[in-house]
């Protein structure tokens, strides 16, 4: 079966017209509630040309990529621009609560928060990893879309547009915070996708798998984790103050010292069996990890 084509949404007005909506308050910013949304038959992903954020309760699912996640409880879910949402067979979810805020990039052009929006490498988790709230939270966070909206709806002036940026901003800062709580609140979880990380990474390089393939990248490791490699870098930064390429390399030079000592293999044969087609870049990477060469670091073990 050929996989239906997502329906492009690339403005506010085209989301209101979708769901049958009056016109926008403003074109470039705007807030929906769920529980006003109804199912559209023949609506079964959206591909939204807009930051979207969405906080959602209720008993639906919705699907981002290849993963279902269940909305049971209250939590917030950012997409970037070029991300599809996928809903259930019959049509868009119904029968939720929550809203959903739409803000086209041009609404953000020329303002600080723009580069800035890179920093929040949430925009770039799967819904799967969503970010769970507190009721403290929630109620926080429902503060400031509020006034959000009430910005919006009001007159606008010449200040607008910043005060609705500063508080996005604020909004954004705030999900920061509260994702590196759920890194640490949620321990048992947090710490499996590590002892799984580890596990993986020990029995890849003690398999045949580098000679075959090389490192490992990011991206490999993170799909087999079953997770974003965003959402991996930012679990791994806040357990252990250490990037997904930097657990990588620390295991590599770890099966290096063992070569290194309990074998007569050469150098070149050690970098080559570790995956390195150039000696110069293994000696390079060890060196820089250990302040010895491979040579030294050996004669270290022979004196």
């Amino acid at each position: 079966m050929t996989p239906l084509t997502p329906h492009r949404i690339k403005s506010i007005t085209e989301i209101h017209r979708l769901l049958g909506f009056a016109k926008p308050h403003h074109p470039l910013i705007g807030l929906v509630d769920l529980a006003e949304v109804r199912s559209y038959t023949g609506v079964h992903s959206v591909l939204f040309e807009l930051y979207v954020v969405i906080l959602k309760k209720g008993c639906n699912k919705l699907r981002y990529g290849q993963q279902a996640f269940d909305f049971d409880e209250g939590v917030l879910a950012f997409m970037a621009p070029g991300q599809i949402l996928h809903g259930e067979e019959n049509g868009l979810p119904e029968q939720v609560e929550g809203w959903m805020l739409f803000i086209h990039p041009d609404f953000l052009w020329n303002t600080s928060l723009a580069t800035k929006l890179k920093q929040y490498e949430y925009f770039e988790y799967a819904t799967h990893e969503a970010l769970f709230l507190s009721d403290k939270e929630q109620t926080l966070i429902q503060g400031i879309v509020g006034t959000i909206r009430t910005e919006y709806e009001a007159n606008l002036d010449s200040f607008s547009q910043n005060i609705i940026v500063s508080h996005l901003e604020t909004l954004f800062n705030y999900a920061e915070r509260f994702y590196q709580r759920q890194f640490l609140t949620r321990k048992k979880s947090s710490h499996q996708v590590l002892d799984r990380l580890e596990s993986l990474l020990s029995a890849y390089f003690s398999s045949e798998d580098l000679l075959a393939n090389g490192l490992p990248t990011v991206h490999d490791i993170a799909d087999r984790l079953n997770v974003s490699p965003s959402y991996l870098r930012g679990l791994l930064k806040s357990l252990t103050g250490q990037s997904t390429q930097q657990l990588i390399h620390e295991k590599l030079i770890e099966r290096a010292k063992a070569e290194l000592t309990t074998t007569t293999l050469t150098v070149s044969e050690i970098a080559y069996k570790l995956g390195f087609e150039h000696l110069p870049s293994f000696s390079k990477l060890f060196k820089a990890k250990t302040k010895l060469s491979p040579v030294a670091f050996r004669q270290s073990f022979q004196s």
